[in-house]
């Protein structure tokens, strides 16, 4: 297990889920972590449990910000997050609206961090980049139509990356977490708590502590050993339209 002292960590969508969870984990093994989501009193509450830590709001989908922002850090580690569902409509009935919504934040977001902060790591011959990806990046689902695309996406997006910087001494990762419980399921019912509760009904998910803790587990491993790929599953959940649930 390599240390994470003197390592300067980026942490997109900070605010909340996985994001939080895995900016507090990395802070308590000793990195400095900059947080980055568009809520600051959101990101107040996860710094005041990240001790030497900073935080930068800003929307991912703005490429000049995400530039402005990001291109002059000096970052050891990027874990690239943010990320979002709207709706469970079938193609044909979608809102197109929200299909920019949701690509922007997806695909374009994580171009624009990559694009922000990957040529500073390259120059400097090392680095981490984690990006969030999804099993539906692997399956797809009734509903999950634009959701899934936007994963599909990001995953050619981590094996491009690969391909592109082989032997800049810049590792990659991608998180492919099924079932979390977090706000994800809430967004994508756009607000509807009930809704969102029903998801997990009868199941004990993933929690976001689960996901942050693979994250620091693959960025601490020796230097010659990059673990490229991480797919969890909570062990009720067998595929994307698989899920043994318990009565209730």
């Amino acid at each position: 297990m390599q240390p994470l002292e003197d390592r300067r960590a980026l942490v997109t969508g900070a605010s909340s889920g996985i994001g939080a969870a895995t900016a507090i984990a990395l802070s308590r093994a000793g990195a400095q972590v900059v947080l980055v989501a568009r809520n600051q009193v959101k990101l107040d509450a996860i710094l005041r449990q990240c001790p030497g830590s900073s935080s930068i709001v800003l929307d991912v989908r703005d490429s000049a910000a995400c530039e402005s922002a990001l291109s002059g850090l000096d970052l050891d580690l990027v874990v690239n997050n943010a990320g979002m569902a709207l709706g469970v409509d079938k193609l044909p009935a979608g809102d197109p609206a929200e299909w920019s919504t949701v690509i922007d934040t997806n695909v374009k977001g994580v171009l624009h961090i990559v694009h922000a902060t990957l040529p500073a790591m390259i120059r400097k011959g090392r680095g981490d980049h984690v990006i969030l990806g999804s099993v539906a990046s692997r399956q797809v689902y009734p509903g999950g139509n634009i959701y899934c695309a936007t994963k599909h996406a990001v995953r050619a997006i981590y094996e491009s990356l690969r391909v592109d910087t082989a032997g800049s001494g810049v590792r990659y990762t991608t998180i492919d977490p099924g079932m979390v419980i977090t706000d994800f399921s809430r967004v994508r019912f756009r607000g509807d708590t009930e809704k969102a509760r029903a998801v997990y009904q009868g199941v004990e998910p993933l929690k976001p502590e689960d996901i942050a803790d693979a994250i620091v587990w693959a960025v601490t491993r020796p230097p010659h050993v990059n673990v490229g790929e991480i797919v969890m599953w909570a062990s009720a959940q067998a595929s994307t339209t698989s899920v043994t649930r318990k009565p209730t």
